[in-house]
Formats: structure tokens, C-alpha cells, sequence
């Protein structure tokens, strides 16, 4: 990834669910700093911490390193936990839609004119 003209190496999941939460920080026009795990050249690992929102410019490419892919389900968890808060989704039944059933209260219905 190349983030504010600096690169740093993370792994696929990490940098999917970084742009994800990204693009929802600036849809509504918020901004967060986020901690992220990153491959160091010396093989170690560290976190990186990322300013994300509207003025983000983010670049992801593939990087060929010599170890395992990266993965941290805990960092991939807070972004998409930073996600859901910004794009609330609802459940629909669809099973049962257009089959519910009313209780109509005479007391509600339209006047129609005439006392």
C-alpha cells in the first residue's frame, strides 16, 4: 500500500477491509486513525497507524515478500466494525413480504364527509 507518499506492506484481507472502510469514512464525510499490522523489511511485524476519510489517497498493489500472507482478523474486525457504524443494514423478510396482516381501528379511518 502507498499511503501520504510512504509504502508499507500488509496482507490482502487488511488492505481490502482498509479501502472498504475508507471509502465509508468518506461517504460520510468522517475521518479516523486506525492501527494496522505491516510487514517491516526486516521481517518483523508492526502496526501502522492510518489517518483514513474524505481526503484519503490510498494505493494498493500486489507485493511479492518472502513470508506468509499477513493476516490479522482483529485489525480486519475494528475496520469492518468502523464500516457497519457508517452503513447500517436492515433485514428484510422476504419470505412473508406483502402478506401482513392488519388490524384496522375504526376510530382511524378516513372521514368521509357525513356526521
Amino acid at each position: 500500500m502507498t499511503y501520504a507518499g510512504s509504502e508499507f506492506v500488509t496482507g490482502d484481507d487488511i488492505a481490502s477491509a482498509l479501502l472498504s472502510c475508507g471509502r465509508a469514512l468518506a461517504e460520510a464525510s468522517e475521518a479516523e486513525a486506525v492501527t494496522i499490522p505491516s510487514w517491516e523489511q526486516d521481517g518483523t511485524i508492526t502496526g501502522v497507524v492510518v489517518l483514513i476519510g474524505p481526503a484519503s489517497q490510498m494505493i494498493v498493489q500486489d507485493a511479492h515478500v518472502d513470508a506468509d500472507e499477513l493476516i490479522d482478523v482483529t485489525a480486519v474486525a475494528r475496520l469492518q466494525a468502523i464500516e457497519r457504524r457508517l452503513r447500517p443494514v436492515a433485514a428484510v423478510d422476504v419470505e412473508n413480504r406483502g402478506q401482513e396482516e392488519w388490524d384496522v381501528d375504526p376510530r382511524n379511518q378516513a372521514w368521509d364527509g357525513e356526521m
